[in-house]
């Protein structure tokens, strides 16, 4: 018997049944790796400021796939973009397409010299 996504099975006295999974709380496990330890030797958080539709902007950058986080951002900079890059060769190749992408004026990169915490513990509400 086939199920949607959505649908996982429960044990009842009469067998197998159906149980919605709106119904169910489900914890995600994320696992929270250094890029060194994979072979990845650089990381920096790209600042851009634009003079156009910063959705579009962040949209753009999201489909990269260097880039793991991107956030519209209120100060001096409109967007900061994370990426992860294997050598400095391969950022620059980034950094020249991000500022490629049409309403971005400039970029300041912030190299990471030393990552000293990366968790994801915000809890549950």
């Amino acid at each position: 018997m086939a199920h949607s996504p959505k649908t996982l099975l429960t044990q009842s006295p009469g067998g197998l049944v159906p149980d919605d999974i709106s119904k169910r709380i489900i914890e995600q496990i994320v696992a929270v790796t250094d890029p060194l330890t994979l072979g990845f030797r650089r990381q920096a958080m790209i600042a851009i400021k634009t003079d156009g539709d910063l959705e579009k902007v962040a949209d753009q950058l999201a489909e990269m796939d260097e880039i793991d986080y991107v956030v519209i951002s209120a100060g001096s900079f409109d967007v900061l973009a994370e990426v992860v890059c294997e050598d400095d060769d391969h950022l620059l190749e980034i950094l020249s397409r991000v500022r490629a992408v049409p309403y971005v004026t400039s970029t300041e990169t912030f190299v990471y010299l030393k990552l000293r915490k990366q968790t994801y513990s915000w809890g549950t509400r």
